[in-house]
Order: structure tokens, then sequence, then C-alpha cells
């Protein structure tokens, strides 16, 4: 076995340091008057060179520029026109991160720009030295909602709560206009992510961290939730989704289905509102028999039943009535669900048949194409509120 002599480690990397600094340190004093100065890793990719750079927060609204298309002229701008409110959120997640000094993250930003307006210096490796004008900034091709979002905490004096971080920038030299738009659509077809996915790998606070424990809590969603993709897939006997049971929880503590829970303790929020489930899914005669069960012990077939014959409860918007309804139960004094309520929410008439629900989030056609299934399911806002009003009408709870 080798054995390493720090000393004769720290003695090789002092020399190698000077080294370094008799290359580096004229390059700086001779650039960095009249150029933002930088070191990057040089690489090729797709047939142009791209280098890899690091840039301090305070630069990059100045360093960048967004030149997004206007009005209804594509070829007025490099990439697609801003989203209204995206960079907002952008800048709402940094800010609201940074101030509890919780990790966050950016994704990589791209731009480009002519090579014959940039210094780079190859000094082998891979290594390069990078020298940019001061009076050229680089033209974002992806990123001008983030870099947006940090060019408004920089005009809002917001700065110094990422003052410290770098971001890193892949730069492209390339001066074509149109192969610049054309990087952008490459760079954009990426697939959405699934709602259900974003939340599976969520932060486990406030709706996220509930729901990621009622799925496990609550026998009703146990082994029949997917939490990957956009829709449950029955013949995996999956019943519900991250995003169903998402909203539920929002709706049940909040009556919002946006609401983010964030002040709420996660432990104490998941129990009550998993004993809550667990009391309804058990007393309720439409879903005794699917909670009691796992989901190895249930057929495709039963599972189809429920969701497409037999009960709302097996569709998004009866979980969303459900929770609306269960947040009439919720006692925020003594944050506890009545036990009692519960069990009036169970005895409900929750099948597509039921004149609860006719006409406002079911109708019947008179004339199916099939004629097992001739109710249409709405998830419009208007007929949840008539849904849930109309069963408080019916409970006694108006």
């Amino acid at each position: 076995m080798t054995s390493l002599n720090m000393n004769d480690i720290n003695d090789d990397f002092t020399e190698l340091n000077s080294q370094l600094y008799a290359v580096f340190s004229p390059l700086f004093s001779k650039y960095r008057e009249e150029n933002f100065c930088c070191l990057g890793l040089s690489f090729q990719q797709g047939k142009r060179q791209m280098i890899q750079i690091n840039v301090p927060a305070r630069d990059i609204p100045t360093l960048l520029e967004a030149k997004p298309s206007e009005d209804n002229d594509p070829d007025s701008g490099k990439n697609r026109p801003v989203v209204k409110g995206h960079a907002e959120e952008i800048k709402e997640y940094i800010v609201h991160h940074a101030s509890l000094d919780k990790p966050w993250i950016l994704g990589t930003l791209t731009a480009n720009i002519d090579p014959e307006k940039i210094t780079v210096i190859e000094l082998g490796l891979g290594v390069c030295f990078v020298g940019i004008p001061l009076d050229t900034p680089l033209d974002i091709t992806d990123g001008q909602h983030r870099w947006k979002a940090i060019d408004e905490l920089y005009r809002n004096k917001q700065i110094k709560l990422i003052g410290k971080n770098f971001f890193p920038i892949t730069l492209v030299l390339e001066a074509n206009f149109n192969q610049c738009q054309k990087d952008f659509r490459d760079m954009a077809q990426t697939k959405e992510l699934d709602q259900s996915l974003l939340l599976s790998f969520g932060e486990f606070s406030g709706q996220v961290g509930i729901l990621k424990q009622l799925v496990e809590k609550v026998s009703m969603f146990r082994g029949k939730t997917e939490k990957i993709k956009r829709t449950p897939n029955s013949k995996k006997k999956l019943i519900y989704t991250n995003k169903f049971i998402a909203t539920a929880v929002s709706c049940a503590f909040e009556n919002d289905p946006n609401a983010t829970l964030e002040d709420y303790d996660v432990e104490e929020a998941s129990r009550i509102l998993a004993e809550a489930f667990n009391q309804f899914f058990s007393e309720c005669p439409q879903t005794q028999y699917i909670a009691g069960q796992s989901p190895k012990d249930l057929t495709v077939e039963e599972i189809n039943d429920f969701i497409k014959e037999k009960s709302i409860l097996g569709r998004s918007v009866g979980l969303e009535i459900l929770a609306r309804l269960l947040h009439l139960c919720y006692n925020e004094n003594e944050q506890c669900f009545d036990s009692y309520k519960i069990s009036q929410l169970a005895q409900l008439d929750w099948s597509y048949s039921s004149n609860l629900w006719a006409n406002n989030i079911v109708t019947i056609n008179p004339n199916p194409d099939n004629p097992a299934k001739p109710y249409s399911i709405s998830n419009n806002k208007g007929n949840v509120k008539i849904a849930v009003n109309t069963a408080k009408a019916q409970l006694g709870w108006m």
C-alpha cells in the first residue's frame, strides 16, 4: 500500500498554485478592465463550440439579455414571448426558500454570442480563459424567465438574498440568428412533467408532506395511488393520483385546492386527516369493500366497477367534493375533524345515480353510445359548488 505524505502534497500544491497564478494573473490584468473575465470549460456539442461558465448573481442582470418574440411575430426575437407571471413564480420560489435559509436550485441558463466578439484562450485539458466585453451582453437562448426573476430581485434591492450564489451558463458560440431560434426550439422539446410526479418529488412540507403521509396512512389510497403519471391506470388497480389527493388535502383544511398549507405541522395534520378519511371510507357502504382490501386482493373488474359504475368517489371531482365537505367537519381551534359529522357524510348516496349529483357534476345521456356508461362527469368549478351546496342542504348543514 502506498503511504501518502501530506507535507509533500501540500508542497506540491503550493508550487502548483504559484504556477497557476503566474498564468492567470496576467490574463485577468490585461482583460478585466473592459471585460467580464472568468475561467470556463470548453467542449464540443452539435458541431458547435460551447463553454460552461459560472457567474455571480449580481452580474446576471447585466451580463445577459433576453430577446423574446413580441406580438405575433416569432422572428422578432430568439425565443418565445414572455409568459406572464412565470418569472414572478420563480422569483417567489427563490425568495421563499432563500429567506428561510432552505436549499433551492435553478437550472442552467443557455446563451449565445458571436465567437468574433468574445475572447477565449485555451489553457489545456478543456480549461479556458473567457473575456466577455462589458458592452456585449449574452443573448439568452433558454432561461429568460429565470434571468428575469433574478433581474427583478436585483432591481427590487433583494439581490442580497442570493448575492453569494453563482449561476451556471452554457455559452454557445453562435452568431446565426436562425440557428439560435432553432436551438431554442430544440431545447424546448421536453415532455411536460405530470403533476403527480412533481408532487412526488416535492419538498416534504405543507400540502406535499401531508399528501405523502396520507398515501401510506389511508387504506383507500395505499397501493391504489398513481404517483408518477397524470391519470390512474385501473389495469394496475390504481384509483387515484397524487394530484387528486393533494387537491383533497388543501380543500379539507382550507377549502382551497391551491392552498400550500406551509404553516401546517405535517405529522399532526396528516394524522387527523388520515383518521377522518379512514373513518369515512370504512363507514361509507360504497367504499367499505375497496378500502378494506389490499390491491393484490382486488380484481381489475372490481376497480373498474367502482370507478366507472358505482361511485363518484372513484373520480377526482368526487374526492374534491368529499374534501370540501370534510372542511365543514374541521374544528380549527381543536385541530380535529368531527367524527359524528363524518358518519353523516358516509351515509350520503355517493353513487352516480344519486339525485345529489344529478345535473351538477353528473349528467345522464338518454341515448349513450355505451348503455352501460350513460354518465357524463363535469369538473367545472361552478358545478362542484352546486354539488357541495346540495349535499350540505341534504345534511342540514346550510
